[in-house]
């Protein structure tokens, strides 16, 4: 290296300049560092960024897809408090509001006699009652005294 310098050059330069035309060593390392570095500061955010939804999985899956939707959000629009919100959500045991519901209206149906298949007749009635207004009371009776028979196919 002491040949390709300049007269008036110092002698003493540090070992990371190079002599023109060689491969700098230097901006290798530190190329190579910076990429290492960006990947793995980028898998903790998104690590971090799926924890709510890690802590969610194991819970409720209306509770699992709220939380999903906030992270989703807080990804996309940058509002950190979706995150912050989703994570308090993830924490927090939600009680389970539908199982007992669907007892008790199962007893209640129970009670009140309706079978299951009534059930699918009824809302098929209750969904056609505009069509029901326009006929006669005498075939409303009809058809709902033909309902009410039990057939046998």
């Amino acid at each position: 290296m002491n040949e390709s310098l300049h007269p008036s050059a110092p002698h003493d330069l540090p070992g990371f300049i190079t002599a023109p035309g060689d491969t700098d060593i230097l901006m290798v390392v530190v190329g190579i560092v910076l990429i290492g570095a960006v990947l793995m500061v980028g898998n903790l955010y998104l690590r971090l960024h799926a924890l709510p939804e890690q802590m969610a999985h194991k819970s409720q899956k209306l509770q699992f897809e709220i939380v999903a939707v906030l992270g989703l959000l807080a990804l996309f629009t940058h509002i950190h408090l979706f995150w912050v919100i989703g994570l308090l959500l993830a924490m927090i045991d939600l009680p389970d509001w539908g199982t007992p519901l669907r007892s008790i209206a199962g007893s209640v149906k129970q009670i009140a006699g309706v079978r299951q298949g009534d059930e699918a007749a009824e809302m098929a009635r209750e969904g056609g009652t505009h069509g029901v207004a326009a006929q006669s009371p005498d075939t409303i009776k009809a058809g709902a005294a033909k309902s009410e028979m039990p057939s046998h196919a």
